[in-house]
């Protein structure tokens, strides 16, 4: 029996699983873990972009409602401050917009390695008006430097709109009316600017060109409209001594640029200097708009640009403003860089008594 108990011990020690053996059969096998900066699971980064995704499309969603609210009460209890409001807001929305389509032409330039007179039409006016955009932004921006002074820039700013606020802050009748008072500031010289070349005319060395430029400025004077013909025909004129940009009387150089909107508050090596450099960048642009064509060109960008080049086309057609761009396409596109002066003085010769622009 003693044997038999021993045996029966034994056997049932053979049978039972050791400890090891029992753990393996009850887990599983572990994992490995992640290394330290391993990428996660994709399924997770998913799923918590996702979340993060909801709950800002609610924030934005919760944060229209609640704007919309405010403008509604705004539009209700304030009605004047809420015209200033939206004006500002799209004004803001504009500005980011344009400053990602410039930000997209410099990149464009510096990709291709294109200087801005090979930019096409659109992109080279658009640099060109952001330029401007920004030279007229840099005052208010100095002042609203020193702590506590935006209480001041908004008041200025809510007093002064048209020196100081640029063009996607306006209101449409403010546009109207502050481009209307810019011209007629700048029409205010043209009777100088016609008077300072016929002066000029007297001591011209060529009698047959002198008689010639008097005749288109006595034309002028009379409330007549000189020919493009009429006026590439005295060309030469405009290339040296005295009607060359670099020859010109001071008087004269500071009521063409009060023409570009340009302050004649200089000395007249900068007056000079400014002017060509605004007058060729307009040459630039009529070359690049020839090549777009005529045709492609909105209401609004055809009454821009006959702005730009001294003529006001408030009360103009669209025909109108067509037809006065041909005009003088006709002639920028002929002249060369040194004839830069009869540019300048043609925004006068060619808008100053155009049918329409003068009533």
């Amino acid at each position: 029996m003693a044997l038999s108990g021993a045996g029966c011990r034994g056997a049932l020690c053979r049978l039972r699983p050791g400890p090891a053996a029992g753990l393996s059969r009850c887990r599983r096998p572990l994992e490995p873990r992640p290394a330290r900066g391993a990428p996660r699971s994709p399924v997770r980064c998913l799923s918590a972009k996702a979340g993060s995704r909801s709950v800002l499309a609610a924030l934005a969603s919760k944060a229209k409602l609640i704007n919309g609210r405010y403008e509604k009460f705004l539009e209700r209890t304030f009605p004047r401050f809420y015209v200033l409001h939206a004006t500002f807001t799209k004004g803001i929305q504009a500005l980011f917009l344009e400053v990602k389509e410039i930000r997209k032409i410099k990149s464009k330039m510096s990709c291709q390695k294109l200087s801005a007179q090979q930019l096409p039409y659109r992109e080279m006016e658009r640099l060109r008006q952001f330029r401007r955009d920004v030279i007229k932004a840099i005052p208010i921006g100095v002042i609203a430097i020193p702590p506590f002074a935006n209480f001041l820039v908004i008041v200025l700013m809510y007093f002064f709109p048209r020196q100081l606020l640029i063009r996607y802050f306006w209101t449409p009748s403010q546009q109207a009316e502050f481009l209307d008072a810019y011209d007629a500031i700048r029409r205010d010289s043209y009777p100088d600017v016609v008077e300072s070349l016929a002066l000029a005319a007297r001591s011209l060395p060529e009698p047959q060109l002198q008689k010639r430029l008097q005749e288109l400025c006595a034309q002028v004077q009379r409330g007549s409209q000189p020919r493009v013909a009429e006026l590439y025909a005295v060309r030469s004129l405009f290339s040296g001594s005295p009607l060359g940009l670099n020859k010109l009387q001071v008087s004269h150089v500071k009521a063409l640029s009060q023409v570009l909107f340009l302050t004649p508050h200089l000395p007249a090596f900068f007056l000079r200097r400014r002017l060509r450099s605004h007058v060729l960048e307009i040459r630039h642009l009529d070359r690049a708009m020839l090549r777009l064509g005529l045709g492609q060109l909105s209401e609004e960008e055809l009454k821009a640009a006959c702005y730009l080049r001294g003529l006001n086309p408030t009360r103009l057609s669209m025909s109108e403003c067509r037809a006065w761009l041909e005009q003088w396409l006709g002639l920028s596109c002929k002249l060369q860089a040194s004839e830069a002066s009869l540019l300048a003085n043609s925004m006068v010769l060619l808008s100053l008594n155009y049918v329409g622009a003068k009533e």
